[in-house]
């Protein structure tokens, strides 16, 4: 019989050892195993519940942020090539006219 034991991942509800079926290789050979967890580190406490989920906020999830960031990440890139091709800023290629910032001589 093949049984799954683990001490410290009981819960109320749960019975414990939780035990399964054997598994059967040929009809005369029946193959039983038992498997148990490693014992949590000391001062660790497992959770008294499971948590929530909690729906995204105006669509900020996880994936979404990846994804922007990594298409920010492309055009910040793509920006500099094309400054380097056309050996101008993005301010002179699109019309505004720059000066000598402060003009504070060095």
């Amino acid at each position: 019989m093949a049984t799954i034991s683990s001490s410290f991942l009981q819960t109320l509800n749960q019975p414990s050892p939780i035990s399964f079926k054997p598994n059967q290789i040929s009809k005369n050979r029946v193959v039983s195993f038992k498997i148990q967890a490693a014992k949590i580190p000391a001062g660790v406490e497992m959770p008294k519940s499971q948590p929530t989920f909690k729906a995204p906020f105006l669509g900020f999830t996880k994936t979404a942020e990846i994804w922007n960031s990594r298409a920010c990440m492309i055009g910040l890139i793509g920006t500099f090539i094309v400054e380097l091709i056309l050996n101008k800023g993005v301010l002179e290629m699109i019309g505004v006219e720059i000066g000598k910032g402060l003009d504070i001589p060095l």
